[in-house]
């Protein structure tokens, strides 16, 4: 049997089993006596039994209607708590966001934007992945994240993207390097000497990899994973490297410096969501404040 019961049925039966008075009840529901008498005869007709005894001067429940009583309670108290929950994730009061980014946007840009996020929604937990371009690419691909941060050469197809930045590259060497003179650098120069290298799989190196440095090799070359471990070496000497700005930071010491290339190179950063699945309220909030880091969201 289908039964097509509203949340207005519900509350006017449980109204009349408190009040016992069709006029009263109708009353409190804000409704004329033949609309709410309406809403339980529907009510019975529906469910296929009487649920009241009625007569001149009471209505009691029928041995039926007290059976319902409890279900229609809790079916009520259900619903509401099912409504006002989701209205909790409508209104960004609750939520879960997670986002995907590189290391250096995870530790230099996105930190001030999770701030104000978090300020203007502190219900909302928001996990960060921050992780290699490709492996940003992967967890969005895969449904772990919402949105991601990545600078990849190649955007996989079903994916959105949006620029968001011009990342440009600078030389870092020692102050005593022949080169920290020099207010600009060609690739070339750098080329010339010892060169500290990003492990490939990086989006550093991905992007300096696809430029001609030269037409002859270096020198002599260190490939390393971790941009503490650069910042190391070429206090020690050991070589000068090519870097994107947002990774300078890490590079804040007395004994370095920074000079920038005569042609600039950058590497693009996107923010990329999986076309195939919709954003949450929350997510999208997210997005849009990263796309507009100062426009107001409301």
């Amino acid at each position: 049997m289908l039964i097509n019961l509203s949340t207005k049925q519900l509350r006017a039966f449980i109204l009349l089993s408190e009040c016992r008075n069709f006029t009263q009840a109708a009353r409190r529901s804000h409704l004329s006596q033949p609309a709410f008498s309406a809403l339980i005869q529907r009510l019975e007709e529906d469910i296929g039994a009487r649920l009241f005894e009625r007569s001149t001067r009471h209505v009691h429940l029928t041995p039926e209607g007290q059976l319902f009583l409890q279900g229609a309670r809790h079916l009520l108290d259900e619903f509401e708590w099912r409504f006002h929950d989701l209205n909790d994730y409508v209104t960004r009061k609750k939520g879960r966001v997670s986002i995907a980014a590189l290391p250096s946007i995870a530790a230099e840009w996105l930190p001030q934007v999770i701030a104000r996020y978090r300020a203007q929604y502190p219900g909302i937990a928001i996990e960060i992945h921050d992780v290699l371009s490709d492996r940003c690419l992967t967890l969005l691909q895969s449904g772990q994240v919402d949105l991601a941060l990545a600078a990849p050469l190649q955007i996989p197809e079903g994916l959105y993207k949006t620029p968001l930045l011009a990342d440009r590259f600078f030389m870092v060497c020692r102050q005593d390097h022949p080169l920290a003179r020099h207010t600009q650098v060609t690739l070339a120069e750098v080329h010339a000497h010892d060169v500290i290298r990003l492990a490939r799989e990086t989006s550093v190196q991905q992007h300096l990899s696809a430029q001609p440095l030269s037409d002859s090799p270096a020198k002599a070359s260190f490939e390393v994973e971790n941009l503490a471990t650069v910042a190391a070496m070429i206090r020690n000497g050991l070589g000068i490297t090519l870097l994107p700005e947002l990774t300078l930071s890490q590079f804040n010491h007395p004994s370095l410096c920074t000079i920038p290339l005569s042609t600039p190179l950058t590497r693009e950063i996107f923010l990329l969501r999986d076309t195939s699945r919709p954003l949450s309220i929350a997510a999208q909030t997210l997005w849009e404040m990263i796309e507009h880091p100062r426009k107001e969201i409301t």
